[in-house]
């Protein structure tokens, strides 16, 4: 999801030597990845009133303005450290939207008949392809509804760790330093989070879970 490093760091080295088009297209090119991620999270009640593209745009604004003191220090990997801002600016939008929250994303049916044969979070991690026949975007599109409403069934800490790995597409130890944690406890964490999410999605976990 996020884009690849390499380009990133030299993109960095040349913000840093004051190459303002680097800047630009070091920022830019996050937004997308951003776009989801902020979307991901987003109260299904807020959502309906906040466009996720705001907060994005926020973040932006201010991962520029905090550009060089990032190079400076370096505390963590850009992308890292780029959701960070955004998780922030999200929870500041949560706060400010707090007393019109509603809850309307647990109203769809968990069930997909017939699909038994075949693991949901192994399909839900395909959702992202862009090469679909109409049969397989409908499919995908059933998927993701199940998916969405299973994830909000679980708990803030398991659904966190699984949109960290599924969504965002982290390693253990880029989701470990995000979360303050060894990478044996956030291995931990997330195989328990898989299996209830398996349990919500009516699968049964396998004994590696």
């Amino acid at each position: 999801m996020w884009p690849d490093s390499e380009t990133t760091q030299r993109l960095l080295l040349q913000a840093g030597e004051g190459e303002s088009r680097a800047v630009n297209d070091l920022i830019e090119r996050h937004r997308e990845a951003l776009l989801r991620m902020v979307a991901a999270r987003m109260d299904r009640g807020m959502a309906q009133r906040v466009d996720a593209s705001d907060i994005v745009q926020e973040t932006l604004i201010e991962a520029h303005r905090r550009l060089s003191d990032y190079i400076k220090k370096g505390p963590m990997p850009f992308h890292l450290w780029l959701r960070q801002i955004a998780k922030d600016r999200l929870i500041d939008a949560h706060r400010r939207h707090r007393a019109q929250r509603r809850d309307v994303g647990r109203e769809q049916p968990l069930a997909v008949a017939g699909r038994a044969d075949q693991s949901s979070l192994d399909l839900a991690a395909q959702l992202c392809d862009m090469e679909l026949t109409p049969a397989a975007h409908a499919l995908r599109k059933e998927l993701e509804g199940r998916f969405w409403s299973a994830l909000d069934t679980l708990d803030e800490s398991d659904r966190e760790i699984v949109l960290l790995r599924h969504q965002e597409q982290l390693g253990n130890g880029e989701v470990a330093e995000l979360l303050g944690l060894s990478p044996a406890a956030a291995g931990m964490r997330y195989l328990r989070a898989l299996r209830r999410l398996r349990t919500a999605l009516g699968e049964t976990p396998s004994p590696l879970e």
